[in-house]
């Protein structure tokens, strides 16, 4: 199927924009504003309502995207883990576990954010928009595991091939245009995200784990 306008530029154009946006306005944030790379956590003064949100939400979200990338650096030996019946419904559900756990812990932290006062008055417009989209994004995938199941088998067999073409800069939308719609916004949803994470307070993410 040939690849419409919108299709290329959601899938051949955004990719690159979004990327490039990213590591540039992390670098220039760093060096303009290092302070800002800090979550402005105001935890210490609701600890208790705060720590099950961001628990989960962390943990939650650390996993999903550590099974993203695994599959998308050894797709191969992922279809071949699948191969077993098993051992892919084993998968399957830790999946779904972690992105439902992802799901509370950010609704939480997006409950706190709208009702403690000194959290909303170090929250941005760039803030509430991408926890919006990640909520948006952990929905679309929970939705993907009930009606389009077997997603670590179809991610490794069409998005990372995907994914990888764009890394050789030579980007082949072909893989995403016979996909069900919404793995089309999935995918169209992640590059949002790239592309406005150095606006946001998510950027202590790269440097929570260093002194």
């Amino acid at each position: 199927m040939t690849p419409t306008i919108l299709q290329l530029m959601l899938f051949a154009m955004l990719p690159y924009v979004a990327l490039f946006t990213f590591f540039l306005g992390t670098i220039m944030r760093y060096r303009m504003a290092p302070f800002t790379y800090s979550s402005l956590s105001s935890q210490f003064l609701e600890n208790q309502q705060h720590f099950w949100g961001v628990v989960a939400f962390h943990y939650g979200i650390i996993m999903v995207l550590l099974g993203h990338l695994v599959g998308l650096l050894i797709p191969r030996y992922v279809l071949l883990w699948n191969s077993v019946p098993l051992r892919l419904y084993v998968l399957e559900i830790s999946a779904m576990a972690f992105a439902l756990m992802t799901l509370v812990g950010l609704l939480g932290t997006m409950e706190r954010r709208a009702h403690f006062s000194r959290t909303r008055r170090v929250t941005s417009f760039a803030d509430w928009l991408i926890e919006l989209l990640l909520l948006a994004q952990v929905i679309a995938g929970i939705y993907m595991a009930l009606f389009h199941p077997w997603g670590t088998s179809w991610f490794a067999a069409s998005a990372s091939p995907y994914l990888w073409s764009l890394f050789k800069f030579n980007p082949d939308v072909a893989y995403m245009t016979t996909v069900p719609f919404v793995i089309k916004l999935h995918m169209t949803n992640g590059w949002l995200i790239i592309l406005l994470f150095p606006f946001t307070r998510l950027v202590h993410m790269l440097v929570a784990p260093f002194p």
